[in-house]
């Protein structure tokens, strides 16, 4: 099963770094996989979000998320909808001295074929979404 974590500390107020990561039109300036995105609402648990991402080729994959959990200043959960791999994934926010901690996590379970021809890619995909936190923080902390 493709599965990531990673923990960064971002020297911003939790309000502010939990504000940036809930809003689905800041995702294409840290996450570079990202074709498209538009929020359906607010992002509340239950909100849909529709978003394509960059698959093999440069060709757009749908993968729309259903927000799944939304506690502020502490957790934002969502479920990939569409696409052929439906990761789930978690941000959770914590104070960590003048800054925030944050915690981004994905898995997707794969099964059959999928897994035989799939797992490599979405773990791929994975490591590069961790990768873009770092991204998000400099963001962040530029602001």
């Amino acid at each position: 099963m493709p599965n990531a974590q990673r923990t960064v500390v971002i020297n911003r107020p939790v309000e502010e770094v939990f504000a940036f990561f809930t809003n689905p039109a800041n995702d294409p300036t840290w996450r570079p996989q990202v074709k498209e995105i538009s929020a359906q609402g607010a992002p509340t648990a239950g909100a849909k979000i529709h978003q394509v991402i960059e698959g093999p080729g440069g060709r757009g994959i749908p993968a729309d998320i259903e927000v799944t959990g939304y506690e502020p200043s502490s957790l934002y959960a969502f479920q990939v909808v569409a696409g052929p791999a439906r990761p789930s994934g978690q941000f959770r926010f914590a104070p960590s001295g003048e800054g925030t901690e944050v915690t981004f996590s994905l898995s997707a379970e794969l099964s059959g074929l999928k897994k035989l021809l799939m797992s490599g890619q979405v773990q791929k995909s994975m490591n590069g979404e961790m990768a873009a936190l770092d991204t998000a923080k400099t963001l962040i902390e530029a602001r």
